[in-house]
C-alpha cells in the first residue's frame, strides 16, 4: 500500500463530501428525518488505518565510516475498531468520543550511505548496505473530537472535525534497532459524510493524525555491548507518530 494510493483515497472522500447535486427534487424521501435531534446517540465504527512515523535523521558516523539512514517508504495497512457516543451541542456541532483498538505496523528501512568496498571476489555483506525493522503497534485510543456539520441535503450530510487523540501501545513486541515509548498524544482533523438510511446512518470517514511526542527512546542500556544495534539508535534524533484512518461509522 503506497501512500499515493492513500492520496487517491482523500481525494475520492473529498470529491464525495463536496459533491453537490444540481437537479432539486422536493419529493425525495427523507430518511431518519429526527436522527440529529436526539442529545446523545451511540454506534461504533470499523476501518483501516496507515501509521507512519516522521523520521529526523542525525548523519551519525560510526568508528567505522557507517552512516545509516532510516525511513518508511510506504504504508502498510492495519485493522480499527471503536465505539461511539455523540452529544448534540447545537444544530451543527457536535461532542464525540471513540474509544478502540487499532491494530498495525510500520516497517522501518535502513540504508547505508556509505558502504564497504567489495572485497576481492565482489562481494558486499547485504546487511551493510540495507536493513528493515517491523515495529508493530496495538494502540488503545480515545479520541474526542468536536464535530461541525453542514446543512443536510436530502439524505446526504458532510461533515468536519477536529479534536485529540490519546493512543497507549499495549504490544509486548519491542524490536531491537529502534525503540518507541508506549504513549502519544495525536492531534486529529477529519471530514466525512452523513449518508441516512432507512434504520441507521452510515458515516465514511477520513482523519488525518499527528503525533505530538518525540518516541524515540534514546537511552538503551540493553544495547551497550551491541553496537551493532546501537548504531542504528544513535543515527536517529526524533521518532513522531503519523496516522491515516479511514472508518465506516454505524450509528
Amino acid at each position: 500500500m503506497t501512500k499515493l494510493w492513500v492520496r487517491n483515497i482523500a481525494f475520492l472522500l473529498v470529491a464525495l463530501v463536496t459533491f453537490n447535486v444540481s437537479a432539486q427534487d422536493n419529493k425525495k424521501i427523507l430518511n431518519r428525518q429526527y436522527a440529529d435531534l436526539k442529545k446523545i446517540h451511540f454506534g461504533f465504527s470499523v476501518g483501516m488505518n496507515f501509521q507512519d512515523l516522521n523520521i529526523t535523521n542525525n548523519g551519525y558516523v560510526t568508528e567505522d565510516g557507517q552512516q545509516w539512514f532510516a525511513d518508511i517508504p510506504n504504508y502498510s495497512p492495519g485493522f480499527c475498531v471503536n465505539v461511539l457516543a455523540d452529544y448534540r451541542i447545537s444544530n451543527h456541532f457536535n461532542l464525540r468520543i471513540s474509544p478502540g483498538m487499532y491494530f498495525g505496523n510500520k516497517v522501518v528501512k535502513y540504508r547505508n550511505a556509505k558502504p564497504p568496498e567489495p572485497d576481492a571476489d565482489g562481494f558486499v555483506d547485504p546487511l551493510m548496505v540495507n536493513q528493515s525493522q517491523n515495529l508493530k503497534g496495538t494502540y488503545v485510543v480515545v479520541p474526542i473530537d468536536l464535530k461541525y456539520s453542514a446543512l443536510r441535503y436530502h439524505n446526504v450530510r458532510p461533515y468536519f472535525t477536529a479534536g485529540i487523540m490519546g493512543i497507549y501501545d499495549v504490544s509486548k513486541d519491542r524490536p531491537e534497532q529502534l525503540r518507541v515509548k508506549d504513549f502519544d498524544c495525536m492531534l486529529t482533523v477529519g471530514l466525512g459524510i452523513d449518508i441516512y438510511l432507512p434504520f441507521f446512518k452510515l458515516c465514511p470517514e477520513l482523519k488525518f493524525c499527528f503525533g505530538l511526542r518525540n518516541l524515540l527512546v534514546k537511552k538503551r542500556p540493553d544495547l551497550q555491548d551491541n553496537p551493532e544495534m546501537q548504531k542504528f539508535t544513535d543515527s536517529v534524533d526524533k521518532l513522531q507518530n503519523n496516522m491515516v484512518v479511514l472508518t465506516f461509522n454505524f450509528e
